[in-house]
């Protein structure tokens, strides 16, 4: 266990906000908890950071910051179909993605290049291009930060949601999280069905097509539309993905011929935000310090110097821009400190 005091955490968030932690403990291990609960836990305000590529800092944290340093990845399980990865928290989520890509597990090639860590991985419930972590997910353990108890939780256990979890939720900053176990398949089933994969596939002519392949691909993807973090600050995508009811949906695909949308079940349909955004004429755009990015509406990015509180006021004009517009509300995928 390290602990560092009155630290920049400009190198500890995508964003690149110079904010400051009075207080960051690292775990390298769960005892590191349960021999140093009360020490750890006499703050009176907690924060459980992963990779710091979905939080923007809008002040200094006042409190104590725990972040994991957890490592290792072993195969504890194995049947005809299935292996099962126990993974420690602070692995970073795209060397998993790479380990397994190599042993030819499928299940998270359509995850690569998702930055952060395995921890933070089920409480934000991470997606893209049409896999979500809870597909693969089979059990997690941690220690509950009130009274240092250990607990596992599986699949039905776990509140997931779009973009959510018990984690995010009812746990938030009140569960360490130390491990993940994942289950892959050792007969890899291609998801190829989103149409940004379909396109790549069809103008490359990909004939043996594998997970290794899928995974360059979603690679190529997120390269040519989401700027590199470590260049510009940013923490992917903003917001999420606004869900409406079959009557609003008729009545904005009646005014907007170009309207994209995912039908949903029960009537409902899932609009995507950065079209919105577009829409409203705020692509590309700049304000002071901080910009929506020119290749994906949905990224605000931090053009050098901005301050956090910079960065929410564009997210919160954004937000205004699609009501006025479109009566939607967007939610804030990023988590606001």
């Amino acid at each position: 266990m390290k602990t560092k005091n009155n630290l920049s955490l400009k190198k500890y968030n995508t964003f690149h906000v110079d904010a400051k932690a009075k207080k960051l403990v690292i775990i390298d291990d769960e005892k590191d908890i349960t021999n140093n609960l009360s020490s750890i836990t006499s703050s009176k305000e907690i924060l459980i950071l992963g990779g710091g590529s979905n939080i923007l800092f809008t002040k200094d944290f006042e409190g104590t910051i725990l972040k994991s340093n957890i490592q290792g990845i072993k195969a504890i399980e194995k049947d005809k179909e299935h292996i099962y990865l126990k993974v420690g928290s602070g692995v970073l989520w795209d060397d998993l993605v790479k380990y397994a890509v190599k042993k030819g597990y499928g299940g998270i090639e359509n995850l690569s290049l998702i930055p952060g860590t395995v921890g933070a991985a089920p409480i934000q419930n991470i997606g893209a291009y049409g896999v979500e972590f809870d597909e693969v997910f089979f059990k997690l353990e941690g220690i509950n930060l009130i009274d240092g108890s250990k607990k596992e939780y599986h699949h039905n256990d776990c509140g997931f949601g779009y973009r959510t979890s018990i984690f995010k939720e009812k746990f938030k900053n009140k569960f360490f999280i130390t491990y993940v176990t994942i289950r892959l398949d050792l007969k890899p089933k291609l998801k190829t069905n989103y149409r940004a994969i379909k396109e790549k596939v069809e103008t490359q002519t990909i004939r043996d097509l594998d997970i290794k392949k899928i995974s360059e691909i979603i690679r190529e993807i997120r390269i040519s539309k989401l700027p590199d973090p470590n260049k510009l600050g940013n923490a992917g995508s903003f917001f999420k993905n606004p869900v409406i009811d079959k009557k609003h949906f008729n009545l904005l695909a009646a005014k907007y011929k170009d309207l994209v949308y995912f039908e949903l079940q029960e009537g409902t349909y899932k609009i995507p935000a950065g079209w919105l955004i577009e829409k409203v004429g705020l692509k590309g755009k700049r304000f002071g310090n901080v910009a929506v990015h020119e290749n994906q509406a949905l990224v605000i990015v931090n053009l050098g110097n901005a301050t956090g509180k910079e960065v929410f006021e564009l997210a919160q004009d954004i937000k205004k821009y699609i009501h006025n517009k479109f009566l939607i509300n967007l939610e804030m995928e990023v988590n606001i400190i």
